[in-house]
């Protein structure tokens, strides 16, 4: 079992302090990866309803404020949506996956996890005019 940490980054410059979730396999798909990463960062967030959502993906029915994705209506997060929605926004471009330095890009490719990998999600900001 290890840890595998997560570090969020934007084209814009900014990087999160990254946080850690324990994975007990090995070897795991891009796919899952993605999935348990939502999984856990939904739990935590209906855990504690801080209001504001800070996850990978926004949300349906929320507007985007500085840290996060504001709910319209106080509500539980579905984890298998917000799944879904991660998921789409992977196939459609919304944010790029880098394992180590490596990109990947197939959802059903294993990666190797291997101690201490840091999975880099680079989410993708729109120029502004252009």
């Amino acid at each position: 079992m290890g840890i595998v940490t997560f570090v969020d980054e934007t084209t814009s410059g900014s990087r999160s302090d990254g946080w850690g979730l324990e994975i007990a396999e090995e070897r795991l798909t891009v796919r899952e990866l993605i999935r348990r990463r939502v999984f856990q960062e939904v739990a935590e967030y209906n855990a504690r309803k801080p209001g504001v959502f800070q996850g990978l993906v926004q949300p349906e029915d929320t507007e985007r404020v500085l840290n996060g994705y504001a709910l319209r209506t106080p509500r539980r997060i579905d984890p298998e949506t917000q799944s879904e929605l991660a998921l789409k926004a992977f196939a459609g471009n919304g944010f790029l996956v880098l394992v180590g330095d490596r990109q990947v890009t197939d959802p059903g490719e294993e990666i190797e996890l291997g101690l201490g990998t840091e999975v880099t999600f680079l989410k993708l900001v729109p120029l502004v005019g252009g």
